[in-house]
């Protein structure tokens, strides 16, 4: 018997209601509709001509719903080779032009886009997923996505969005970046950074 591909779905805007493909859900885990939903409300006009990174992936379905609504490119990277995959599928599915994807190490890709970006007067929007699976050497996985974001220097990072298990105490301050605000939702919760002007 052959089982149903996971899927998800565009929210809103221009590719509202595209099915885009989600990795096997033992590699990645999906960010949940509701969660999506609030961090677009948070965002809202502000996501228009950004740029959109996001760390870690998975099946790109939180930088393309970005496209979806106006960001002017989305930057993916994921290290995982299925779900690499279906991301390029999905990107495909919904505009290619607009997307920019790479295989490999979030840690180490990461800072390379930001810096590469960081001589442009484009503004960043940095998401950022860690697995919440920490099994295979992970379990410093958030303590290095916080060091990453501590080393940032550019000036051009408009809101770093973390995405967590809710019983995660978030630093008050990331190097160049503080706190704002955390959502909760079940097990998982959003975490929002702004630039503080030095």
């Amino acid at each position: 018997m052959k089982t149903e591909k996971p899927t998800t779905k565009i929210i809103a805007g221009k590719y509202r209601g595209k099915i885009l493909e989600l990795p096997s859900l033992d590699v990645t885990r999906s960010s949940k509709a509701r969660l999506k939903e609030s961090l677009f409300n948070v965002l809202q006009f502000d996501i228009i001509d950004k740029i959109f990174i996001e760390s870690f992936a998975g099946s790109g379905s939180i930088g393309l719903e970005a496209i979806s609504r106006g960001a002017k490119k989305a930057c993916f990277i994921e290290l995982d080779k299925n779900s690499y995959q279906i991301l390029l599928k999905n990107c495909k599915s919904v505009d290619m032009e607009k997307c920019q994807t790479v295989q490999g190490n979030t840690f180490v890709q990461t800072p390379l886009f930001i810096d590469f970006l960081g001589n442009s007067k484009d503004e960043i929007v940095l998401y950022v997923d860690p697995p919440f699976d920490y099994r295979d050497g992970m379990d410093d996985i958030y303590e290095k996505s916080f060091s990453m974001i501590r080393n940032i220097e550019v000036d051009n990072i408009f809101i770093i969005i973390i995405e967590h298990v809710s019983s995660l105490e978030m630093p008050e301050v990331l190097g160049r970046f503080s706190l704002n605000k955390t959502k909760k939702f079940g097990k998982s919760a959003l975490s929002y950074y702004f630039y503080t002007q030095k």
